[in-house]
């Protein structure tokens, strides 16, 4: 009698803090082990990459224990929208078990606000958890994930064209700002290096790289912008959306955009770069591990984005419908605590807890990346005394913690199909003008995100 009144006691504490009495579905009465799925997009660490790695590491903890649990890992097709689509689609029909799905930042208000993730503790959100980062978890005052790896806009440029083209600055870590890249950029004209086009390239096709860096060019001209107010709805006036807007076309017009970069997303900016193309690239954290397979520490260096840079990452939530939702948050704890950080900050990706940047005490204990069949290691990313990625806490981590937010909303979908969709005329042969297009924004974008 004792033990099934403390079993019974265990489960309301249970649908207590993840739902059910707000309007999520209800907890189930018990957790039943079995599989616990992971659903989310491609890990950029590559095939058996690092999240793999952890969520093995968790199922050899599991399998001693013996637990009877299992987490298996379910990466979806397509671009980033097209996973939104699919968990969208299969947290609503029912049509796909998942118990934990790996959220884009951007998504988590518009799963929170449609019943399909549960609330969990305030206190999985500790104070290691860096603030900005610890921001995209949370949605109408609660908390509905937990930061699984973090993102944020770099600028990596190359030193062997700055030098051959005679510029006398070559290490920019310190940062630089627009004007400053222009010069350089002038420099190269005059004298340009082997295969190089034009100063620099970024992501601007119509998709969500177009999104974030018109973002950063808003916020970078607009200062405390806010393009939606605390409840999700719209907030802009015109006059900031023309001085975003005239931001945008300048850090974009012709003399200094490789004129490739409107139709390129991150596959192909990277290309580009890799190449030669361009000396300047705008690009997220995992690019410092690509490009140094292929080039030395004399040839790339990064440093802060000039102006302002944008969030990106993603998140771990608790589905609504899992049926192990207890254990589908310990889960997650694994995978966000301490050393798995370090394990995702070692392998390229940007971690969410300041403790993977600062604390040498933490380590990664996750195996580590298989040499090449001649015994040779294939990592050739620079590395501090410490093991983590050269320019992780110099660099990496200031950037984060000074990074700026899309529009938080749960029409986040409308938003950011309709933001692209209007700045793609910035890019056709015949560009209105700055107010006319902000005109223009403005008036779809009260329909988009209405009252």
């Amino acid at each position: 009698m004792i033990r099934r009144l403390a079993v019974l006691l265990a489960v309301l504490l249970l649908a207590g803090c993840t739902g059910g009495g707000d309007g999520t579905r209800a907890a189930p009465t018990a957790d039943v082990p079995g599989d616990i799925v992971v659903a989310g997009g491609r890990d950029v660490t590559g095939k058996n990459g690092i999240r793999q790695q952890l969520i093995d590491a968790w199922n050899r903890q599991q399998e001693q224990d013996g637990t009877g649990y299992r987490a298996r890992l379910v990466e979806l097709p397509g671009s980033a929208d097209e996973q939104r689509s699919q968990l969208l689609g299969a947290l609503q029909s029912g049509s796909a078990a998942y118990d934990v799905v790996i959220l884009d930042v951007t998504w988590v208000p518009e799963f929170a606000a449609a019943s399909l993730v549960r609330p969990l503790p305030d206190e999985v959100l500790d104070a290691d958890v860096i603030e900005s980062v610890a921001d995209t978890a949370r949605w109408d005052d609660r908390v509905y994930a937990v930061p699984f790896n973090s993102d944020v806009g770099l600028l990596y440029y190359r030193r062997d064209h700055l030098r051959d083209g005679g510029v006398q600055r070559t290490d920019l870590s310190g940062g630089l700002d627009w004007r400053e890249l222009e010069a350089m950029a002038d420099s190269l004209d005059e004298n340009p290096p082997d295969g190089y086009e034009k100063g620099w390239t970024t992501q601007l096709a119509a998709y969500e790289g177009r999104t974030v860096n018109a973002v950063e060019a808003f916020a970078s001209a607009v200062p405390d912008l806010a393009l939606t107010d605390a409840d999700g709805h719209y907030a802009a006036t015109v006059d900031e959306l023309t001085d975003g807007i005239a931001e945008l076309r300048r850090r974009t017009q012709a003399p200094y955009l490789l004129k490739d970069a409107v139709h390129s997303d991150e596959a192909a900016t990277l290309g580009d770069f890799a190449d030669g193309r361009t000396a300047f690239l705008r690009h997220w954290p995992y690019a410092y591990r690509t490009l140094h397979q292929s080039l030395t520490e004399e040839q790339l260096g990064v440093a802060p984005l000039p102006g302002r840079a944008v969030l990106g990452g993603q998140n771990l939530a608790v589905t609504a419908a899992s049926p192990r939702p207890a254990k589908a948050l310990e889960l997650i704890r694994y995978l966000t605590g301490k050393e798995s950080e370090r394990c995702l900050l070692d392998a390229g990706f940007a971690a969410t807890r300041a403790s993977a940047y600062t604390d040498d005490a933490v380590r990664c204990t996750a195996p580590a990346a298989a040499p090449s069949p001649s015994g040779e290691s294939t990592d050739r990313m620079p590395r501090d005394t410490a093991g983590r990625p050269a320019y992780a806490r110099r660099i990496l981590l200031p950037a984060l913690r000074d990074a700026v937010h899309r529009p938080r909303t749960a029409l986040y979908g409308a938003f950011t199909q309709t933001f692209t969709t209007q700045l793609g005329t910035l890019f056709s042969d015949r560009p209105p003008g700055d107010a006319a297009l902000a005109e223009a924004l403005d008036t779809a974008l009260k329909r988009a995100l209405p009252d």
